[in-house]
């Protein structure tokens, strides 16, 4: 273990449904690390793997040498990146792995160079099933590679992190993820209930087409999920809502239009109103709904 992994002290700001595991695998490590959540409760159970559990992110962040933030949007990131900054010294590396906006995370390097703080974001893809086992996809934007260098052996305990280009990069990488996750959901969701809507049995009809070219982990995962019809999250409706969102910004910023992107941020934005904390394979429940009558499955809805 090099000299770094062993002195640098982590603070992890956002023990929430993704944050908590990530934090766990960093102590597991050996990492220093003092924990805050929002809800105190959330993050209390690190204790007894050896985290510092404080009060507040300035008390967190204070002479950390690495923080990382995981928190639910780009708002609630700008507000603690505030709260912190002053007391954060000159050098500190600050990773955001939230999901936010390319233009959010532009903003918050600019915030925190103002006081010679580092940033780096490194949103990631993978799911609580990725972060309990460590292997998250780890996009990063750095402006300099010594900064991701500097990262990396940090996010390696996380996953595996790709520096993809400049601040902001990682999270336009995300939402090409996310844009691949949202249209792949919506048309497994419509390729299971036309199988079974035409009189086939929609899970031998996922068992024949895996390992071919429709293969893929949203098929493998979230194909299972439709059919158990299990909704609990892993991920959540309103995440993925928001992140569709943010592909249609990134498009018009850079003068695209996307229609099946369009499409499916319509399909999320419906489901909002109804199961906002539900799985993402709830999409399912959306095209039920655009066709009365037609349910795949005869299990009941488990819904958070």
């Amino acid at each position: 273990m090099n000299t770094f992994i062993q002195k640098s002290t982590i603070s992890f700001l956002g023990t929430g449904l993704m944050g908590f595991p990530m934090a766990r695998r960093l102590l597991a490590a050996g990492f220093p690390l003092r924990a805050w959540n929002r809800t105190r409760s959330k993050a209390e159970p690190l204790q007894t793997s050896n985290a510092v559990i404080a009060d507040s992110a300035a008390e967190a962040a204070t002479g950390a040498d690495i923080v990382i933030t995981m928190l639910e949007a780009g708002p609630v990131v700008r507000s603690v990146l505030r709260e912190i900054r002053d007391i954060l010294s000159p050098g500190t590396l600050v990773i955001d792995m939230s999901s936010t906006g390319q233009s959010e995370a532009l903003e918050f390097k600019r915030l925190l160079s103002e006081r010679s703080i580092k940033f780096i974001d490194a949103p990631v893809s993978g799911g609580v099933i990725g972060a309990e086992a460590g292997t998250l996809a780890i996009m990063a934007g750095a402006d300099d590679a010594a900064d991701f260098f500097h990262a990396e052996p940090v996010l390696s305990v996380m996953g595996r992190p790709t520096r993809v280009g400049p601040v902001g990069s990682g999270q336009l990488a995300k939402l090409c993820n996310q844009l691949i996750v949202g249209g792949t959901l919506g048309i497994v969701a419509e390729a299971l209930l036309l199988a079974q809507a035409g009189g086939a049995d929609p899970a031998a009809v996922r068992a024949a087409i895996r390992g071919g070219f429709a293969e893929s982990r949203i098929l493998e995962v979230h194909g299972q999920r439709m059919l158990d019809r299990n909704f609990l999250p892993g991920g959540q409706v309103k995440s993925q809502a928001k992140d569709m969102e943010n592909v249609l910004l990134a498009a018009a910023a850079a003068g695209l239009q996307l229609p099946i992107s369009e499409l499916m941020t319509t399909a999320y934005r419906a489901l909002l109103d109804v199961v906002p904390e539900a799985d993402q394979s709830a999409a399912l429940l959306q095209l039920e709904r655009l066709n009365p009558g037609k349910r795949l499955g005869s299990a009941e809805d488990k819904l958070p």
